[in-house]
């Protein structure tokens, strides 16, 4: 049993071409960088005809400005409303009024029901901004995007100095500030993840049939 489980994570490690994470930034294997950034959401339907449309006009002139590639990923998962329902039933607990007892009990019953029937689902948007110092001599392509945290068929892995990672990390972070600056435009806020943000978002993509707690990021502007 040992030798089989010491086999399947060395065939997961070996899937995944993540490297490390350091200071919330993604080093591939084969010494690129990737920057993951969360992105507040906009409900168009409330807005206006005009809204709207100044809104996607924005966005394409965003898109159209970008001299790098970048990916747009939507997380969606069922709600956990576990966090919630573990603080009505503290509450349930502690109150000393039979009726608001009752009250509460009646309304964690209701959650739970609703929340099953209705198939609730909980969205996340993020953003991969990459830093590619190889994509020159590939001639572009699919290397700056999240198609390269997939496996390209080399095992190689390159080792970056510590004078090399503060220098693409400065480039990364240039291209971020682009991101950020052409999203503002649209009304949409942007976060940088950090180191133990990255681990846990990649650790629920890579286990989907776990129910984790929500990831915790810093809140998106007020």
């Amino acid at each position: 049993m040992p030798t089989n489980t010491k086999v399947k994570a060395e065939a997961t490690q070996a899937f995944v071409p993540i490297k490390e994470v350091r200071d919330g930034i993604v080093i591939l294997k084969d010494g690129s960088l990737r920057a993951l950034l969360m992105a507040s959401s906009i409900n168009l339907a409330l807005k206006g005809a005009d809204e709207q449309q100044a809104i996607i006009g924005q966005f394409q002139n965003f898109l159209n400005s970008l001299e790098f590639t970048v990916q747009f990923f939507i997380e969606s998962r069922d709600l956990d409303i576990r966090p919630y329902i573990a603080l009505l039933e503290d509450r349930y607990a502690q109150e000393l009024d039979d009726l608001m007892k009752i009250q509460i009990r009646e309304y964690i019953a209701f959650i739970k029901d609703f929340t099953e029937r209705a198939n609730i689902m909980s969205k996340n948007f993020f953003i991969v901004v990459p830093y590619d110092p190889a994509i020159i001599s590939r001639g572009g392509g699919i290397g700056g995007t999240l198609g390269s945290l997939l496996p390209s068929g080399g095992s190689s892995t390159a080792t970056l100095t510590n004078e090399q990672f503060e220098q693409y990390r400065t480039q990364l972070e240039q291209r971020v500030s682009v991101i950020e600056q052409g999203l503002v435009r649209t009304g949409v806020r942007v976060v940088n993840l950090g180191t133990e943000e990255v681990i846990e978002l990649f650790y629920k993509l890579f286990n989907p049939g776990e129910l984790e707690k929500p990831l915790q990021v810093t809140q998106i502007g007020k």
